[in-house]
């Protein structure tokens, strides 16, 4: 049996900015409506804002692990009704309709699902307004009779209208799920999924005290930055881009733009009071102390913060996404003294670290992974693949010199230099310009970059001339035959499954069109989807594909792709396979993961349980469909999160 879902809820904590955790956390919190349907009834709604009460058949089937919840973004409704009922209501039981979607890439949102597959009863889209008038505070008037919050007595009509809506959201979740019915998402993907909320549910703990002083110490050093550059510049705002490029102006400096890159490069041909308010214009425009203001707005009752990841949240890999934090970019830590500037910022010594170090706001900057900290009793294991991508497109590719290196040493940029070059691998050292050539060239070759990829890498910079950066493009492609074969390999097999609508297989990946979607169809067994291929004159005058789905407008368009794109999706969906098995596997060894990166784990671990080697060991098995791949794990110990 399934049982549809649907709720609208109030908090006057900030959904968007602080995630479902925090938002239900609120001691304000209240569920309002409840919508809901058994199978194919027709759906009802239980208003309990004006005191019905949920009846004893939906209270056991909340509960009852043999009937299946659905809801479109289920995570919302079941952490609400957890914290609702007073229980935690575990996710064994319930399917998302969102993730469903996103496995095929459609949109996230309920809405632009029901657009993309034109169904009948759509979310209403006066739905808007009335969340805004219900389900957040409003500003007290005179008005409204100084309140802080909208109830049903206070506009009767919008609220059966938000009845209305509420019913209309589980019809539209029903609806899409029935156009879905041939895509069922697979059981193994559904083990995952339930992983993902047990990890989100466990959350992480931070170390509150730190935050705060973070918060204070970064308003500090601005203020004192602030008053300096109104000292240098008689600005009345010297945070006005305009009123800034004008003060450069009268000083004999013309600069079109005031972004970091632009900045920088005019920091190093200036000297006297402009180097000065360019470097405190560096310094103030720093955004890191964002991400200590998001742990703070997002952390829970019990001192940690949950749902820092969304589930398939990339849906053209399936790769998980960041959320709230955004952990999946913080800044690296390189600082050799980390702790002392921990202590020094905890105890409030700003004067201290500002005396200590080069630079506070690079001190903030890299102790903001430090702020995640493991529970009294247990210290971090942190884990993650060597090299991950690189190795699968190697294994994918059959490109065997790589395989080579990477079941051996490992050291892939030398031997990729070398490989370039002609030069023997020993005379390649950490730091050479030969070292530093292949790395780059590692970074922005592997998928069919030129040129124009050598160069946003930072080529020129490095010292590399624009007549070796073309070298060095035709040098690695040269190197590598096998992964440029497979770039143009994958793009014709996919023209061909969508041309003669049949699989075409190339390695261990195949391609094959249903309904009208293509679908690839990883070693795993796993599929990507690409809704409504075409066959279409592409941009440089040949045959090429496109597909519908969320672009860079985060709109819904027609997007072109080619053979490397294609390819670099497979690799990254790859990867995320076998981090997402890795999991399972420490899961499944009894293991706590509280956070995940890219392809790094983050483990808390009581004292004296299990190892590093143990958890390198536990990651670094070879899935039966992987066999040959060079898979490796490293990692570390620590009292708080950091790089190593």
């Amino acid at each position: 049996m399934n049982l549809s879902i649907d709720i609208e809820t109030y908090s006057d904590v900030d959904l968007r900015k602080s995630g479902v955790y925090a938002y239900a956390d609120s001691p304000n919190f209240k569920i309002m409506l409840l919508a809901y349907a058994f199978d194919d009834e027709k759906v009802k709604i239980i208003d309990l804002a004006r005191g019905e009460k949920l009846s004893q058949e939906i209270l056991n089937a909340l509960t009852d692990e043999s009937i299946i919840k659905i809801a479109f973004n289920a995570a919302f409704e079941r952490t609400c009704l957890s914290k609702y009922l007073g229980i935690r209501i575990p996710p064994v039981s319930w399917q998302c309709t969102s993730v469903q979607s996103a496995m095929l890439s459609l949109p996230l949102s309920l809405d632009g699902v029901g657009e993309v597959l034109n169904i009948k009863r759509k979310k209403l889209k006066e739905g808007t307004e009335l969340v805004r008038f219900f389900s957040l505070p409003c500003k007290p008037t005179k008005s409204n009779g100084w309140r802080t919050r909208n109830l049903p007595e206070h506009a009767p009509e919008k609220w059966e209208q938000f009845k209305t809506y509420c019913i209309r959201d589980v019809d539209a979740e029903m609806e899409v799920r029935w156009k879905l019915r041939k895509f069922p998402i697979q059981e193994s993907e559904m083990e995952l999924y339930r992983l993902d909320q047990e990890i989100n549910d466990r959350g992480i703990l931070v170390d509150r005290e730190l935050v705060s002083h973070a918060v204070k110490c970064d308003i500090q050093y601005k203020n004192k930055a602030t008053a300096r550059a109104y000292e240098l510049t008689g600005l009345d705002n010297p945070n006005s881009v305009t009123q800034v490029k004008e003060w450069l102006s009268s000083c004999g400096v013309e600069i079109d733009s005031l972004d970091k890159k632009a900045v920088k490069g005019l920091i190093e041909e200036s000297d006297g009071e402009v180097l000065e308010v360019l470097k405190l214009r560096l310094l103030m425009a720093k955004t890191s102390v964002k991400k200590y203001e998001a742990i703070e707005r997002s952390v829970c009752s019990d001192g940690r913060v949950h749902g820092l990841l969304q589930f398939y949240g990339a849906n053209r890999t399936g790769r998980w996404a960041g959320r709230l934090v955004q952990v999946q970019n913080l800044p690296q830590n390189h600082l050799p003294d980390l702790t002392l500037a921990r202590d020094l910022l905890k105890k409030g010594s700003y004067e201290d670290v500002e005396l200590l170090f080069d630079s506070t706001p690079e001190v903030l900057s890299e102790l903001i992974r430090t702020a995640f900290v493991p529970k009294p009793g247990t210290r971090f294991i942190v884990a993650d693949f060597s090299a991950i991508e690189a190795r699968v497109l190697a294994w994918l590719s059959g490109e065997k010199w790589r395989i080579d290196v990477f079941s051996s040493h490992g050291k892939i940029y030398e031997a990729s230099a070398s490989a370039m070059f002609g030069v023997p691998i020993e005379e390649i050292r950490k730091g050479s310009s030969l070292r530093q050539k292949g790395k780059i060239a590692e970074l922005a070759l592997g998928y069919g970059g030129s040129v124009g990829a050598l160069t946003s890498m930072g080529a020129l910079e490095m010292g590399i001339t624009e007549d070796e950066v073309s070298l060095l493009v035709n040098q690695w492609r040269k190197s590598n035959p096998h992964i440029t074969k497979l770039w143009w390999d994958v793009d014709a097999a996919s023209r061909t499954a969508v041309r003669e609508k049949q699989e075409s297989v190339v390695g261990r990946v195949c391609f094959s069109y249903k309904s009208g979607i293509l679908f690839v169809i990883l070693p795993s067994g796993r599929k990507l989807s690409y809704i409504k291929p075409k066959l279409e004159t592409n941009r440089f005058g040949r045959e090429g594909l496109t597909y519908e789905g969320v672009g860079e407008s985060k709109k819904w368009q027609r997007i072109e792709t080619y053979g490397p794109k294609l390819v670099e999706n497979i690799v990254q969906a790859t990867s995320r396979d076998l981090l997402a098995l890795a999991m399972l596997r420490l899961r499944n060894s009894g293991l706590e993961i509280v956070m995940h990166i890219h392809d790094e784990v983050v483990l808390e671990v009581p004292e004296g349980k299990c190892s590093v080697e143990e958890v390198c060991n536990i990651m670094s098995t070879c899935p039966e469909w992987a066999i040959g791949l060079p898979l490796r794990a490293d990692g570390y110990e620590c009292s708080y999160y950091k790089k190593d």
